[in-house]
């Protein structure tokens, strides 16, 4: 996997006002309005800004939090950790890490098997339907 380094014009550029925000800025949507925190389409979510395969919706489950909820990334490689205290919470951010775009956070409250909740914005995913 090669990284992607582009300038803020570039990635301002190429996408939208809400996905620059949100993976750029690392925004967040609002809880229940993206497109995929319901969907129940069956592929591969990509980075928004990369086109990196990052979750399948077979780890996908309704966590009731109103983003998209995986137990686990497609595989250890694709996403990166840093600790975030922000907003008066210490949490967990993930990024895609071959761009560095913002994905969400994780936390230690999802289903087996892993226990985990990946909690990712829409705007930081494109759904490869199978």
């Amino acid at each position: 996997m090669s990284e992607i380094s582009k300038s803020e014009e570039q990635w301002q550029a190429e996408l939208t006002a809400e996905e620059y925000r949100i993976c750029r800025q690392k925004g967040t949507e609002r809880a229940f309005t993206g497109c995929y925190w319901d969907c129940k389409d069956e592929g591969v979510y990509r980075c928004t800004c990369c086109s990196e395969p990052l979750f399948k919706s077979t780890t996908k489950y309704d966590s009731g939090s109103g983003w998209p909820s995986f137990y686990q990334p497609l595989n250890g490689e694709v996403i990166a950790e840093e600790r975030d205290d922000s907003h008066g919470m210490i949490r967990v951010e993930v990024m895609c890490k071959r761009c560095g775009s913002h994905l969400g956070h994780v936390f230690n409250d999802g289903p087996n098997p892993t226990g985990l909740r990946y909690c990712i914005n829409s705007a930081s995913l494109k759904l490869d339907k199978v």
